[in-house]
């Protein structure tokens, strides 16, 4: 299961979702259906697998700033949001209205806090010249509204769960193995969406900039901070550059097709056709996939010898 849904997880976050009338856009997070469907423990190692795979082989997210990533998209979703305000808003016998409640307050909550903690890493990191006051009023606000959308989505897929295998959510709040549950069917279907997210539906993502790059852009007039290339810091991107066989989610330049490299301009139009990204989607899912049922895997074998 924990394999299962961090493909789907991954694939989803490859989905930029557009924020009107803004010109930003936001992407779900995950840790929060994580966290249901799986528990925080176990949801918070598999969105640790998931944005390693990110860092390491698209490029997405410096390496030196994968523990503050983790820290932001899953220790807040995983042990406030989901134990603090879901479960006690929740109850063991949720109604629709009462989970899509819950789910979205929660949600809204850990996002906030994750934007938060971003800024103030961003200021005790003492290299970035962002003001603080007008980043924290940029971030606070976008990050707000896509909560929203984050806590909507978050619902309707724990919603579908509960009417398929209800054992699931129970299983999970209780922190107890699955045993004998009938789950292929919920897994069958989570991995088909997965499948086709990555492979089709990523086209389809807004091409505005995320919540944290409309906000730099808003602050500096650059989406991204000037990368920092003496010591460890140019290393460690000199690592990652060679490591990321699929970076941006793409094939590299020296690797793309003629024909690709042919329509260049008409594959930066919405949607985005591409095989590339069609390729890194798939192979990011199958990879995430792996990692986070090894790592199921693993803890499961340890839990019984110590037993």
């Amino acid at each position: 299961l924990m394999g299962v849904l961090g493909a789907f997880i991954f694939a989803a976050q490859m989905i930029n979702f557009t924020i009107p009338g803004t010109g930003s856009s936001g992407h779900l997070g995950g840790a929060l259906i994580l966290s249901v469907l799986l528990g925080p423990y176990a949801a918070f190692l598999t969105m640790a697998s998931i944005l390693i795979v990110q860092a390491l082989f698209f490029a997405d997210g410096g390496l030196l700033a994968l523990g503050c990533n983790i820290f932001n998209m899953g220790f807040f979703a995983c042990f406030i949001g989901y134990p603090l305000i879901y479960k006690r808003l929740a109850g063991e016998q949720p109604s629709q209205a009462r989970l899509f409640g819950s789910l979205s307050l929660a949600a809204i909550i850990s996002l906030q806090l994750g934007a938060l903690g971003v800024v103030l890493e961003t200021l005790a990191s003492g290299i970035s010249e962002l003001p603080f006051s007008t980043f924290l009023l940029l971030m606070q606000p976008i990050h707000l509204a896509i909560g929203v959308v984050e806590g909507l989505i978050t619902a309707a897929v724990v919603w579908f769960v509960w009417k398929e295998a209800p054992a699931i959510l129970k299983t999970a709040a209780a922190r107890q193995p699955l045993g004998a549950i009938p789950v292929k069917r919920v897994l069958a279907g989570l991995l088909a969406v997965a499948l086709i997210t990555a492979g089709g539906l990523s086209w389809f993502a807004s091409a505005n900039p995320d919540g944290l790059e409309w906000s730099i852009a808003k602050t500096t007039g650059e989406e991204e901070l000037a990368a920092t290339d003496d010591g460890i810091h140019g290393v460690i991107a000199q690592w990652q550059e060679k490591i990321a066989f699929l970076p941006d989610y793409n094939f590299k330049k020296s690797e793309q097709p003629a024909a690709a490299e042919a329509n260049e301009a008409e594959t930066s139009a919405w949607p985005a056709v591409d095989s590339g990204t069609s390729v890194a989607g798939i192979i990011g899912s199958i990879f995430t996939l792996l990692l986070a049922y090894g790592v199921g895997k693993g803890l499961q074998s340890l839990t019984t010898q110590q037993s």
